[in-house]
């Protein structure tokens, strides 16, 4: 594949969105970035082109897409809690006007960077494959608009414009404010218990590995088209032992206390509730701190078999879990 192509990057703003889009820089790629705010990326030849909107603006989704050969749509809003219509407009209303831009200019790649969310329905997932996404039986605002959307970007498929969805699994790394900032200040705080012990089995992808398999994703479209497939390190670990390696890299303090998994899913189901209408009345604006889905998470053993995605893809994650907690720790120490 030759690599003058032009590649449009949504929601280059964010960890791993800047990550893809850097890595496409990186291997020569033409890039144009869409997003709120400037991703501030350098080329050789000086600032990375980006085009400022929302994907639920039309008329910026037009300007975004013209004269590109390829999309990889990371843009969405994620979050814990929230009014569904905002995770419609977004997530589902945006992606389907992305799709129909693209086609309708003769993109021929899109990538829909997806989450393994959308096939989750609170069981353990214990060496699966992806599942098929329903978003009817996926937990939370979220995951259901995501999975909606995963279905509409591969129900476009075919042979002239080629749709895949990478699903990268709970990606952290150096920056992350999802999941590594919010562990590390709760436990600076005193506030950061394990739930039932640590003890479910997860499995995790480190920010340089989710972006090499989704511009790998674009780079095996031949392959890859039509399918969903779940990204990870492929090194399951307790999330207890995750969550004590991540606090060891910030020079954080390690979880000292338990709490059952069921007290924590029925307080977070309250705890939800009351945020969200906090949240209305202006009383809040950052995530809660527990939800009935983040119990459940963090309670149920979630790791994939990588077998088919490896194949598929012609690819393998360079960075361990054991060396990003190092360079985790050489980030907070900088």
């Amino acid at each position: 594949m030759s690599q003058t192509r032009t590649v449009l990057v949504t929601g280059a703003s964010g960890l791993l969105g800047r990550a893809v889009a850097q890595l496409l820089i990186d291997k020569g790629y033409a890039l144009r970035t869409f997003q709120r705010r400037p991703p501030g990326l350098q080329t050789e030849s000086g600032p990375a082109e980006f085009v400022q909107g929302s994907v639920t603006d039309g008329e910026a989704v037009t300007r975004a897409v013209a004269g590109v050969d390829a999309v990889i749509h990371l843009a969405a809003k994620v979050s814990f809690t929230g009014d569904w219509s905002d995770f419609a407009a977004t997530n589902i209303e945006g992606t389907r006007g992305l799709l129909a831009a693209a086609k309708a200019i003769g993109v021929r790649d899109f990538v829909f960077v997806s989450s393994p969310s959308v096939a989750h329905f609170g069981a353990s997932i214990v060496g699966a494959s992806a599942g098929p996404a329903d978003p009817d039986r996926a937990r939370g605002n979220y995951a259901r608009s995501k999975a909606t959307a995963e279905l509409l970007a591969l129900a476009e498929d075919s042979p002239a414009f080629r749709v895949t969805a990478i699903r990268p699994h709970i990606v952290w790394g150096p920056g992350d404010t999802q999941l590594v900032e919010r562990v590390v200040e709760r436990a600076r705080s005193g506030r950061l218990p394990v739930l039932d012990h640590g003890a479910a089995l997860i499995d995790t992808i480190y920010i340089d590995n989710a972006a090499s398999a989704i511009v790998r994703g674009l780079e095996r479209m031949d392959h890859a088209h039509g399918q969903a497939l779940v990204v990870t390190n492929g090194q399951p670990r307790p999330v207890g032992e995750l969550i004590t390696g991540i606090c060891a890299a910030a020079g954080a303090g390690s979880p000292t206390w338990s709490v059952p998994g069921w007290l924590a899913r029925g307080a977070g189901s309250v705890i939800e509730r009351a945020w969200s209408l906090a949240g209305k009345r202006g009383w809040v604006r950052d995530e809660p701190p527990m939800t009935r889905f983040l119990a459940e998470q963090l309670t149920t053993a979630h790791w994939f078999d990588q077998r088919h995605t490896r194949e598929v893809l012609d690819w393998e994650p360079a960075v361990s879990v054991d060396e990003g907690l190092q360079r985790l720790g050489a980030h907070y120490h900088a």
